[in-house]
């Protein structure tokens, strides 16, 4: 298994003709993948991932009202006609079970729309680390791609120590040559260096600073938790994400 991290969907290569992984992992920390994985852990019927509003909007018009919730955010904040603004928190079983998730966030949606295209696509965040990694071992994919979702195409430390982390796990498991570019080396090397201060990190990313202003301590630490989710939300159709089962 070789491991590729790119640090931000625009920097993620496109998927044409043998440029295409084997796997594909999409990340945002802070909230997008770690809501995917917290609503589903909770019952969710599905996620449904957009990147533009208003289509998201246009296609949960087809569901009955009960059996929907719309999610959207930009720039931390929720978008007025959603029910939801990207909090994993807000993801209870009682308010999303049986239920279908149309989602639509400043980041990690471009992430996973990015990656759409490959034969097993996987969204993952530091929750559900363990989950991800053992899905991997299982599949064993030749070749993973693990895409951050990054700021509005800049770097995103909590994404990037999210894919080092899966990158440690791993490690045991594979051979030497296993690191496909160097980003996945220093995606490792940011893990091993902040493993046991993953909140501190959090709190000096630029993004877990937005969410300090915002008053969000809650989600931040909730997001810092490393294996504490064993749901990987799994790509079934284009965009559309189920709980994996085993």
């Amino acid at each position: 298994m070789k491991l590729f991290v790119y640090h931000t969907p625009e920097l993620t290569p496109e998927m044409t003709g043998d440029c295409r992984p084997d796997c594909a992992i999409a990340i945002d920390v802070l909230r997008a993948t770690t809501t995917m994985a917290a609503a589903l852990q909770n019952g969710a019927e599905a996620v449904q991932a957009f990147s533009d509003l208003s289509v998201l909007m246009a296609t949960s018009e087809d569901w009955p009202a009960e059996r929907r919730i719309r999610i959207g955010e930009r720039g931390g904040k929720m978008m007025e006609g959603c029910d939801l603004g990207n909090s994993p928190l807000d993801c209870t079983a009682d308010r999303v079970k049986g239920r279908r998730l149309f989602m639509s966030t400043t980041n990690g949606t471009r992430s996973l729309e990015k990656i759409a295209a490959a034969p097993t696509v996987m969204t993952a965040a530091l929750t559900n680390r363990n989950g991800v990694v053992d899905a991997l071992l299982e599949l064993q994919p030749q070749t993973v791609w693990m895409t951050g979702s990054g700021w509005e195409g800049s770097f995103s430390l909590e994404d990037t120590v999210a894919a080092g982390a899966i990158a440690a796990a791993l490690l045991p498991h594979l051979k030497d040559d296993w690191a496909g570019n160097d980003e996945a080396i220093a995606a490792l090397a940011l893990f091993e260096l902040w493993r046991d201060r993953l909140p501190e990190l959090m709190r000096l990313a630029s993004h877990g600073q937005r969410l300090l202003r915002l008053g969000n301590t809650a989600d931040l630490d909730y997001c810092a938790q490393l294996d504490v989710v064993p749901t990987v939300p799994i790509q079934r159709e284009t965009g559309v994400l189920v709980a994996r089962t085993i």
